[in-house]
């Protein structure tokens, strides 16, 4: 898995930050989500998953691993 973001459509809404707090981080001046790491560990991708899905602002993009 590899993860993107998009500083651009982010809200700050930080349903990432609640959903995979070991992947997704909220910037203090703006709220903006910021990428902890682009490749996370196999026991927290559901979550990355679900933290895509739940993003208002489809900030975030889950590559499979061969990308």
């Amino acid at each position: 898995m590899h993860v993107t973001i998009d500083q651009d459509r982010c809200c700050g809404a930080g349903q990432c930050v609640l959903t995979a707090p070991t992947v997704f981080d909220q910037g203090e001046d703006d709220g903006l989500v910021q990428l902890r790491t682009e490749r996370p560990d196999p026991a927290v991708q559901s979550d990355v998953r679900l933290a895509a899905t739940l993003c208002p602002g489809s900030a975030i993009t889950v590559h499979d691993s061969n990308t």
